[in-house]
């Protein structure tokens, strides 16, 4: 039998499937819950710190799926297949990512320090078989301030940010500056201005 904390928690993931975790009332989480209000706050502290505790469970999943990538004697091209995974991910859960990644008040999830040590692991071994221009350390943040930053442009304005040419883009340029694994794109549009434009504000070349 499950306990109340993860019935909480199954039922604030359930709810966030559909909208928006500031349009979720804790009287609805504890309705479907089957709990009384006084739990949340037993179990968690407050409505914050239930929403911290669900985007923990999201990268959960979010890193189980990235396990579940298949690592190939390329290195960089298993960069970009993390990048193509982190934002399909997105794509299906919305409201649970905008969570993960953009969450509000002091409590933070703690998961975000797990999916920054995956892809420093990732960057690694590129270095081990030289082929990595930078450190470890600024390859991975900024890598993962790009991917971030594709993601919530995308959820947010997809009429605008939601072509994957655009995510391609700044993939490649971000990945391809790190990695010295560049790819000419001749192309100017939106997602070239993009890419440059992300690129000189992580390198700090603007």
């Amino acid at each position: 039998m499950s306990t109340a904390r993860e019935r909480i928690l199954e039922a604030t993931a359930e709810l966030l499937a559909g909208k928006d975790a500031l349009a979720i009332s804790t009287r609805a989480i504890c309705d479907r819950a089957n709990v009384g209000m006084p739990e949340i706050y037993r179990q968690f502290g407050d409505k914050q710190g239930l929403l911290a505790a669900v985007a923990d469970v999201g990268f959960q999943r979010f890193l189980d799926n990235k396990r579940r990538n298949p690592l190939t004697a390329d290195p960089v091209a298993d960069l970009r297949t993390a990048w193509d995974s982190h934002v399909a991910f997105a794509l299906r859960n919305p409201h649970l990512y905008r969570l993960m990644f953009t969450p509000t008040g002091d409590t933070k999830p703690q998961a975000i320090k797990e999916a920054q040590a995956m892809l420093l692991a990732a960057v690694e071994r590129c270095r081990e078989v030289g082929r990595l221009r930078t450190t470890p350390e600024l390859a991975a943040q900024s890598i993962l301030s790009a991917n971030v930053g594709v993601c919530v442009m995308a959820l947010s304005f997809p009429e605008l940010y939601g072509g994957r040419d655009i995510s391609g883009s700044v993939r490649d340029a971000v990945i391809g500056k790190v990695t010295g694994d560049e790819r000419e794109d001749t192309r100017i549009g939106a997602a070239t201005v993009l890419a440059r434009s992300l690129l000189d504000t992580l390198t700090g070349t603007a």
